[in-house]
């Protein structure tokens, strides 16, 4: 048999002669054993039994015919906590997580007196926003939207096994919250923005759901459609948040401007410097 080192070694050389993430061979690893990352150093010398080599052969098989990872795993890791993802719903990124922290300084930010703060995350998925923001923060009372009844399915699921309380509504972007009248102090949405004619990883056309990466022609559709329809469901004073596409910059801030002339906005970068996220302000003074 051979250690947890050979192994490794073994498959990282496979992986990269086919051009995959050597990574991958770790991550996939230490999730079978049920270790973290530092355990696995501890236990390179240990021989693998055979149902775990195989498992891990079976694993690897399957991300060399180009099956994400983290469907594979069935779970990954968004704000510190472990999210179940599938085929049904998108994979947590770590560009969204900035999203989260951003909101949470807003929150520190705009209502540090506020018992109770009102959310929405429309567009839910995995219920990784909405989830990550209620643990993270006590205060907020948070609503939850999908059109996609087995995405909503998955972020219940992600819900209970984190303890978070989040109302779940099927239906299409803001309109489940009109009908039910409810009002917002901040709104968050990390909608569809991928152009349909941009080209894009295989693995991740081929495996994650369509209906949460495309967004029209430039990207904007559901932009524009939460645009003209939001204003029913937000408080006198509230925050819209929104992940956007790094190149989109322009042509979001036309659309801006076109909806809420006289709302302030500020469009901040990601760790990587890249145009990621949109803050529109109603009502409320920008620090």
């Amino acid at each position: 048999m051979m250690t947890v080192r050979e192994l490794i070694r073994q498959t990282e050389k496979q992986l990269e002669e086919q051009g995959k993430d050597i990574q991958v061979a770790k991550v996939w690893f230490y999730h079978l054993a049920n270790k973290e990352p530092h355990e696995l150093y501890l236990m390179m010398d240990e021989e693998v039994d055979e149902s775990m080599a195989t498992s891990f052969q079976d694993g690897i098989s399957e991300y060399l015919k180009g099956r994400p990872i983290q469907y594979i795993k069935g779970v990954e890791n968004f704000f510190g906590r472990d999210f179940i993802v599938n085929q049904d719903v998108l994979i947590p990124r770590y560009e969204t997580e900035e999203l989260v922290e951003h909101i949470l300084y807003a929150i520190d930010d705009y209502f540090d007196d506020t018992d109770q703060i009102d959310l929405c995350d429309v567009g839910t998925g995995s219920g990784a926003i909405a989830v990550s923001l209620k643990c993270e923060e006590p205060r907020l009372k948070v609503w939850a939207t999908d059109i996609s009844e087995k995405a909503l399915e998955t972020a219940k699921t992600n819900a209970q096994n984190n303890d978070a309380k989040i109302t779940f509504m099927q239906g299409d972007m803001v309109q489940p919250l009109i009908e039910a009248g409810i009002k917002v102090d901040i709104f968050v949405s990390n909608p569809p923005y991928i152009p349909v004619q941009q080209e894009i990883e295989s693995v991740v056309k081929d495996h994650e759901p369509h209906v949460a990466l495309f967004g029209g022609h430039d990207g904007l559709y559901f932009y524009r459609q939460i645009f003209n329809s939001v204003e029913a469901i937000l408080k006198d004073k509230a925050i819209l948040a929104f992940e956007m596409g790094y190149d989109q910059k322009e042509d979001m801030e036309k659309e801006v401007k076109h909806y809420f002339p006289d709302y302030p906005f500020e469009i901040l970068k990601d760790i990587n410097g890249k145009d990621r996220m949109l803050f529109i302000y109603k009502n409320i003074s920008k620090k």
